[in-house]
């Protein structure tokens, strides 16, 4: 088991930025490749972005490309999203998950937490 605590949501107005935090614990963290997903009031979850387990690949949905940065550091057993020039369209549950590198899919990852809002005023 692995068990993924999401922290940094908040409220912010468009244009600035946030940094989520996924701390985990359980199995071996640097073992997972890890994403995060976000899911707006009456949507299904979303895509966000993704790291292999060493952090030498990440990929990102078009929709944050250039904005947001997913990294992690296996010492301290957490993933990061840093977001920048946000807009209100951001506006969600953000949730950090572990799971096969490459599927953007929520229903493929194995593990995930409970989530952190994020709420982005215009």
């Amino acid at each position: 088991q692995v068990q993924l605590v999401e922290s940094g949501g908040g409220l912010v107005q468009a244009g600035g930025s946030l940094r989520l935090s996924c701390a985990a614990s359980g199995r071996t963290f640097s073992n997972y490749d890890m994403a995060w997903f976000r899911q707006a009031p009456g949507k299904e979850h979303d895509f966000v972005a993704a790291i292999t387990w060493s952090g030498g690949s990440t990929t990102y949905a078009d929709s944050v490309k250039g904005r947001f940065t997913i990294s992690r550091d296996n010492d301290k057993n957490t993933v990061y999203l840093q977001m920048n020039s946000l807009v209100p369209e951001d506006t969600a549950v953000y949730y950090c998950a572990a799971g096969p590198y490459g599927t953007r899919w929520f229903g493929n990852m194995s593990y995930w937490g409970k989530g952190t809002l994020v709420t982005v005023s215009s």
